[in-house]
């Protein structure tokens, strides 16, 4: 009853507009693999993101940037060449008055990824910050020596929660999405994503199976509500050209996700060369997770880095997709979704198709982390990876998604 009448009090509190993520931090100890996980699904008013390499700090680091910020000048999720990982998610409980500036989140981040190696070096950068630091964020970071940590920062100090301490973590994992657990518990927001990832998190938990693509696949294609409990999956349309909608809001996939990061990182005396970014760039609902690799080369899938428009191309056909699904006109019509687009009993919605399609990534990705991981990869069979990348997801959307043709 108590659980339910909190529930109930902040139910207008999430109802109001908000930039929306989120985010886990997973201890290798209790992944599948036994690699730690920071995971980041990113809602944003900026739906257009792409992929960037960096070598402007001391270290080289590759991350998530608004497409609009040509520069780079703010990172919203990466890693850098020492295995170190940061992600974030806005926090609206922290602060009790706005000062009157642009908070620095994506610019701090960006500062961590150019000097830190480790958990502790980011706390330190954080201590350094003059005060007030215009923060209001849990921000998520792990490194190559098995630590992560989540810190609810505000304007004047931050909360650290150790994702390996089991009294803060007991089953391994920790969850954020727009409030911090330190804050003020009467303005939370994101409360209905935060319930439908707990229950999901625990279970996963439970039969030992957290991993990259339960976060990436289930957590960020989840069509549960965390409060009415609505299941999308129990009304899948019989007919793919049903133009019937279901109310779509407060899921944890929604009409603002913009990317989706995991950054799988590594075991403790494993090269941080095997840190993994598995980047789903557009909306989950109607694109693909591909991994990137940190290389010296620059290396990267052409479809996740800016093309002559500024924006990448995976990006902009997950735009254009999307539009299958909400196509009512207006503001309002952003939280309708034309369900049988997205799944029918056929087969053939756009969340099914591209997991077809990604299927296929993910198995040519398994057999290249293997070769990493067993010493014998070059950087020319990195670049072969990213041109065949390249090729097989062009060549599946322009054949699948007719859309794209026009």
């Amino acid at each position: 009853m108590r659980r339910l009448c909190i529930i109930l009090s902040l139910f207008f509190v999430f109802l109001l507009p908000t930039v929306a993520c989120t985010t886990a931090i997973i201890s290798g100890k209790y992944t599948v693999n036994g690699r730690p996980l920071l995971y980041k699904h990113r809602d944003t008013g900026s739906l257009q993101n792409k992929l960037m390499a960096f070598s402007d700090g001391k270290y080289r680091y590759i991350g998530i940037v608004n497409s609009s910020d040509n520069i780079g000048r703010e990172v919203w999720g990466g890693y850098n060449e020492t295995g170190f990982a940061i992600m974030n998610s806005a926090s609206y409980n922290l602060n009790p008055e706005e000062k009157g500036k642009p908070e620095l989140e994506g610019e701090v981040m960006k500062l961590a990824l150019q000097q830190c190696v480790t958990v502790d070096d980011f706390q330190r950068l954080l201590d350094s910050l003059p005060k007030p630091m215009y923060l209001s964020a849990n921000f998520g970071v792990i490194d190559a020596q098995g630590n992560g940590a989540y810190f609810e920062t505000g304007d004047y100090k931050y909360v650290k929660f150790d994702v390996n301490d089991t009294i803060t973590a007991p089953h391994g994992y920790l969850l954020r999405t727009n409030f911090s657990h330190k804050g003020d518990d009467s303005k939370r927001r994101g409360v209905a994503r935060y319930i439908e990832a707990a229950g999901m998190f625990n279970l996963a938990a439970s039969v030992d199976s957290l991993s990259a693509r339960f976060l990436f696949n289930d957590v960020s294609r989840n069509l549960t509500h965390g409060i009415t409990n609505v299941d999308l999956y129990n009304s899948t349309p019989e007919d793919p050209g049903l133009l019937a909608f279901v109310s779509f809001r407060d899921f944890i996939p929604r009409y603002s996700t913009a990317s989706v990061i995991v950054i799988e990182g590594v075991k403790q005396r494993e090269s941080p060369d095997f840190t993994t970014m598995w980047t789903t760039m557009g909306s989950p609902l109607s694109t693909v997770a591909i991994p990137v690799w940190l290389n010296k080369d620059n290396y990267y899938p052409s479809v996740l880095l800016a093309d002559e428009t500024g924006n990448a191309p995976l990006c902009n056909w997950s735009l254009k997709i999307k539009k299958q699904l909400f196509p009512l006109a207006g503001e309002e019509g952003k939280d309708y979704l034309r369900l049988a687009s997205l799944i029918n009993k056929q087969g053939t919605g756009i969340m099914q198709e591209t997991a077809r399609i990604e299927q296929e990534i993910l198995l040519k990705s398994n057999e290249q982390l293997t070769l990493m991981r067993e010493g014998r990869i070059t950087p020319d069979k990195i670049k072969d990876f990213c041109d065949w990348v390249d090729q097989y997801v062009t060549e599946e959307y322009f054949k699948t998604f007719n859309t794209l043709k026009e």
